[in-house]
């Protein structure tokens, strides 16, 4: 039951760009970092990038979001916390955010690919020492802002007004300590580059991997007044920790039903294309049942090329992917 307060919910699922997170409270006093500020908004949030958040705009429309998903992603944004999605791979675990972005205007979508090899210092920043020396011994242009550039988490984590959106994808593929040491990036909301702390200097501007061009840090430090939107993804090839896990929302992202499946379809097809794809539809959702591992937008890829005429081409694009 809600009151007649509510501003729940922020994200609705329907996918048109809204400033409804203008109406966001602010966040829970156990998460000191946002101030108690409400966002205020939106802002352009991609620089010079407007072309990629208006891709990414127009790949988000399309989404097709569930109740549940619907529900967490409000979770998230209300609490302040991470989203931790898990699910067999091509459910839509990493297509969300953007879904999001559109919906709520949080600008480019920050994208940190994870590997076993992913660091905590990778995803906030990289300097590059050599190339500084070099530039000394040139007597070429050294101020340190040009050798430090922001990654994604780094960016996702800068002072702002209006929160940005980030995608960490599949975490589990992740080294043993990367998820704690998220942890305080993630409680705190604030990191700082002992490169540019040591150096003493006043804000120095420094180029960025994503979205803006460039950003400014004052100090040394990178300190979030709004917590980004994040999104973490697994296919459940590990377990995390419990430290971990109970700072995030999780929600297991199932496997769309029959009816999803249509629905998926049209919104990426007309109806006299859907019609036709209907057997095909069926099939889909049947080896998925026997166990095969189908991606969702094997299906879109076989249903556009049946309506293109290329019937004999959709066995090969439902292979299944292991």
């Amino acid at each position: 039951m809600t009151d007649n307060n509510t501003v729940w919910p922020i994200f609705t699922g329907n996918l048109e760009p809204s400033e409804r997170l203008n109406h966001l409270p602010p966040a829970p006093p156990w998460r000191p970092f946002a101030k108690g500020e409400r966002p205020s908004g939106p802002k352009p949030l991609g620089g010079s990038d407007d072309h990629q958040a208006k891709l990414e705009a127009e790949l988000g429309k399309t989404f097709l979001a569930a109740p549940d998903l619907v529900d967490a992603v409000n979770a998230a944004l209300f609490l302040r916390r991470p989203l931790l999605l898990t699910g067999r791979p091509g459910v839509g675990k990493s297509s969300l955010i953007r879904a999001v972005a559109r919906e709520l205007q949080l600008g480019v979508v920050l994208d940190w690919s994870i590997t076993s090899r992913s660091t905590l210092k990778e995803g906030i920043y990289d300097y590059d020492a050599l190339g500084r020396l070099y530039a000394k011994n040139a007597g070429e242009e050294s101020s340190i802002g040009n050798f430090v550039t922001l990654g994604p988490l780094g960016i996702a984590m800068m002072e702002s007004t209006w929160p940005r959106a980030l995608l960490i994808d599949e975490i589990d593929k992740s080294d043993l300590d990367l998820p704690n040491d998220l942890l305080n990036i993630f409680e705190k909301g604030e990191y700082t580059i002992p490169e540019l702390n040591r150096a003493g200097v006043g804000p120095v501007e420094v180029r960025c991997r994503q979205g803006p061009p460039t950003m400014t840090i004052t100090g040394g430090r990178i300190r979030c007044t709004q917590f980004p939107f994040v999104v973490l993804t697994s296919n459940g090839e590990r377990e995390f920790p419990g430290p971990f896990l109970r700072r995030c929302v999780r929600l297991e992202v199932k496997e769309p039903s029959l009816a999803q499946l249509e629905q998926i379809v049209t919104r990426h097809f007309n109806e006299e294309q859907k019609a036709r794809a209907m057997d095909l539809i069926q099939e889909f959702h049947d080896r998925r049942l026997k166990g095969q591992l189908l991606a969702s937008d094997q299906l879109l890829n076989a249903v556009f090329l049946l309506s293109q005429g290329a019937k004999g081409m959709t066995d090969r694009i439902l292979e299944p992917l292991g």
